[in-house]
């Protein structure tokens, strides 16, 4: 029996999960099919009734679904719960569960890239900038890690608002103190649109960061942000945005196609291409 999964948002061209599923679905044989799927707005709601006894063991949501997903789903994983969002979709017969794989997915990436002791070597402080559903996904990973965290937005009440997810551990930022805090960040996580392609760049002095610190970007486009480079410039392990996206598809993969995929150098390399090719 082929097992169907979907990618839903809209728009949906630009989607890349397509790319990564394809690709693990080829890599193991798998008869299995990816599909994107464009739905507005307005007809979310009925696309998400008709799950149960379509034919999908599940799927992504992705922009701007996420939040009506979480409303919607008969069940929620703690995670989920705690973000507010639901990035994937879960089919269990005639119900169907919300989970948010972008916490684990930004920590695998850490993983990845800094090895194992990361949160240790850093000092198991962060910053984050930006106060969007990003940075709450981010914040929960983090925090789940282990780490203190503080978050810095240009509007302040959405940065206190993000703190409440857990006061013990996260703490809320003026904006104008971020240059003040970098001297006791170990890690520093870009989660705004600064940076991007057809943005204006982050301007930020990264000289009072410690040498031990890592800086984080989840812009993929470009893949080196320039605050990445600064980074690099400066020494410091630079972790950039697309390693977010493709280690938060291996958990959604693993429940619908019932096997766990690797995030290996062949995949990133396939989508970087594609990312050059747009």
């Amino acid at each position: 029996m082929t097992l169907r999964a979907f990618v839903v948002g809209h728009p949906i061209r630009h989607s890349r999960s397509p790319l990564i599923h394809g690709h693990w679905l080829a890599e193991h044989g798998l008869d299995g099919t990816y599909e994107r799927i464009d739905v507005a707005p307005d007809a979310f709601e009925a696309f998400f009734r008709g799950l149960p006894g379509s034919g999908f063991a599940g799927g992504n949501v992705t922009i701007p679904h996420k939040e009506a997903a979480y409303r919607l789903a008969d069940s929620l994983t703690p995670r989920a719960q705690r973000i507010g969002a639901v990035n994937t979709l879960i089919v269990e017969g005639d119900r169907v569960r919300g989970d948010n794989t972008d916490a684990p997915g930004f920590i695998g990436h850490l993983d990845q890239s800094l090895g194992e002791g990361w949160a240790d070597r850093t000092g198991g402080t962060a910053l984050v900038l930006g106060a969007g559903g990003a940075a709450r996904a981010i914040v929960v990973g983090l925090v789940e890690r282990g780490l203190s965290v503080r978050v810095a937005n240009r509007s302040p009440e959405r940065a206190r608002a993000l703190a409440e997810l857990d006061p013990d551990h996260v703490a809320a930022l003026a904006w104008e103190a971020v240059p003040e805090a970098l001297a006791e960040t170990g890690l520093l996580v870009n989660t705004t649109s600064l940076g991007m392609a057809g943005h204006p760049p982050l301007a930020l002095d990264l000289a009072p960061l410690p040498d031990r610190a890592a800086v984080a970007d989840i812009v993929y486009v470009p893949l080196e942000t320039p605050l990445l480079a600064a980074a690099r410039a400066r020494g410091l392990a630079a972790v950039d945005g697309l390693g977010m996206l493709l280690h938060q598809a291996v958990p959604g993969f693993a429940a619908w196609f019932g096997l766990r995929p690797a995030v290996t150098p062949a995949l990133r390399q396939k989508i970087v291409a594609d990312l050059a090719a747009a």
